[in-house]
């Protein structure tokens, strides 16, 4: 997999695209499922020109199409697979640890209403036409603690507005984190981009959604004593910053 061009100042939202070496399991599952699952004429080798695609050819035209940014080792995604089985899901992870896992749970699950993009979600928003999506999850993202990194988080213009482009007007946009400054940020950032805040007060940020399963990230936080937070927000019909 060749990974495309970095963007200005290298400020990419993810750390580490590789962790612990793969079981032979996970390595024929890449090579086996990968492929297939990969949505055609997204990322930069196959589309030089970004030019945008038709979101019909992965799941039909009478799906309704949700995204997650970052599935991490794949658990909610296939969650809300399983769950919504008449909703194309299209999750992209960096992470090829990651991918490998959640082929894993493809296998066991079953699932068949799921795209894999093995890379940055940007490639994914450059491409997508507007108003496409009906929902987005961004859970437990890299947090970036130090001062410095904050313009990398997701949370910042540079994502931001390509989401809310392709989001339609009413999309509900989840967010989950366990950094306090991550919900800060997330507050201050995420409606100027187009959103209005349904969780306006600290209490509701501490109820998970009621389709919720915790992620082995949250597992880890909670663990180590850090409190999760759910914010949720919703696409406006007035336009993003630019």
């Amino acid at each position: 997999m060749t990974a495309p061009s970095s963007p200005p100042e290298n400020r990419n939202f993810y750390g580490r695209i590789k962790g612990k070496t793969l079981r032979p399991t996970q390595k024929r599952h890449l090579e086996e499922d990968l492929q297939a699952l990969r949505p055609i004429g997204i990322s930069p080798e196959e589309n030089p020109d970004r030019r945008p695609i038709d979101p019909a050819r992965l799941f039909g035209a009478d799906r309704p199409l949700w995204l997650e940014v970052g599935f991490g080792g794949g658990e909610h995604l296939v969650h809300q697979c399983a769950l919504n089985p008449d909703i194309g899901f299209l999750g992209c992870e960096p992470y090829i640890n990651g991918v490998a896992m959640l082929l894993g749970k493809i296998r066991k699950a079953g699932i068949r209403n799921l795209c894999i993009y093995p890379w940055d979600v940007r490639d994914v928003l450059e491409v997508l036409p507007d108003a496409c999506l009906e929902r987005a999850f961004l859970l437990y993202p890299d947090p970036w603690p130090k001062q410095r990194h904050h313009r990398r988080r997701f949370v910042t213009p540079d994502y931001l507005n390509p989401l809310a482009r392709v989001l339609k007007p009413g999309a509900v946009f989840r967010v989950a984190t366990d950094i306090p400054d991550y919900v800060r940020q997330t507050l201050a950032e995420v409606p100027p981009a187009g959103f209005d805040c349904l969780t306006p007060n600290p209490a509701d940020w501490e109820t998970p959604w009621a389709d919720w399963l915790s992620t082995r990230y949250e597992q880890k936080a909670l663990r180590e004593g850090r409190k999760p937070h759910y914010l949720t927000f919703q696409r406006t019909d007035a336009p993003h910053r630019g």
